[in-house]
C-alpha cells in the first residue's frame, strides 16, 4: 500500500484476478492480516461456498496460505 499526493492509500491486486469476490478477499485479508473462512463470510457478506472456491483458487495460485484454519496473504 502506498499513498498518493493527496494522502489517499492506493492499493493493488495482482494481475490474475478475475472476480470481483476475489478482490474483495484479498482487500479484506490485506486489512485484517488473517481470518477463517467464517470471519470473511460474516463481514463480506459472502456465502461460504463462495469463500472457500476463493480461497482455493487464491492459494492455488500462491497469494494465500491456511495455517491452523486461518487464511493470510502470502
Amino acid at each position: 500500500m502506498k499513498l498518493d499526493g493527496q494522502s489517499r492509500a492506493t492499493v493493488s491486486v495482482p494481475d490474475d484476478f478475475e472476480s470481483a469476490q476475489a478482490k474483495l478477499v484479498y482487500l479484506y485479508l490485506r486489512v485484517r492480516s488473517e481470518s477463517t473462512a467464517d470471519e470473511i463470510c460474516t463481514a463480506l457478506d459472502v456465502d461460504k461456498g463462495a469463500v472457500l472456491s476463493i480461497t482455493r483458487t487464491l492459494r492455488n495460485r500462491g497469494h494465500l496460505e491456511r495455517v491452523d484454519g486461518r487464511y493470510r496473504l502470502c
